[in-house]
């Protein structure tokens, strides 16, 4: 049997060499309390046996979605590859730690835009959102930009992943893991 994280690695590092932007980039699923679906991009920062780490406002709609139903799934679509991966599981938040190097890790624009944004919420003009990065620039100037407190990872933990190979005459491949007794189990499923 394969191990289902030495399978991603070696993947994920094809579409690092192939994919022309982004090969990080996958779409995060999450639903709400009633169910009501919603799915955006986000961007890999972390991944192993522990699970596929993104960071985001933690006060935004996939947020709340995550707070009411701790549930999600991932999609990484490498076109170039002609590959995907699907991942579904629970989800956690990322330990302060890793948020706090993660985000001592990012540019400092992007660190600025994290504290300027209410990410999901309304906005009345651009100048606005502008105007409030202009005010944390001058508020932190000259100092180390801290995480805000609002702002951190999320951990999917995989029950699920699996490996989607494009063929000729859409005869593709599917190859499924399922976490079982602390091990994986591999199957296919049909195209």
């Amino acid at each position: 049997m394969t191990d289902p994280f030495a399978l991603f690695d070696q993947w994920y590092a094809e579409a690092k060499a192939s994919e022309p932007n982004d090969p990080n980039a996958m779409a995060l699923a999450t639903a709400d309390a009633d169910g009501r679906p919603s799915v955006r991009m986000v961007l890999l920062k972390g991944h192993g046996p522990d699970g596929f780490v993104f960071y985001t406002n933690r006060e935004g709609r996939k947020a709340a979605d995550l707070s009411a139903n701790p549930n999600a799934a991932l999609l990484f679509h490498w076109k170039s590859l002609r590959r995907q991966i699907r991942i579904e599981g629970p989800v956690t938040l990322a330990t302060d730690a890793e948020s706090d190097g993660y985000f001592a890790s990012r540019s400092r624009d992007s660190q600025l835009g994290a504290w300027a944004s209410d990410q999901s919420r309304p906005l009345d003009s651009r100048d606005t959102f502008e105007a409030r990065f202009a005010e944390v620039q001058a508020r932190f100037e000259g100092q180390d930009v801290p995480r805000p407190p609002f702002w951190g990872g999320y951990r999917v933990t995989p029950k699920t992943i699996e490996f989607w190979q494009d063929r000729a005459h859409r005869l593709h491949e599917r190859r499924v893991f399922t976490a079982a007794d602390g091990g994986w189990s591999e199957g296919l499923l049909f195209p």
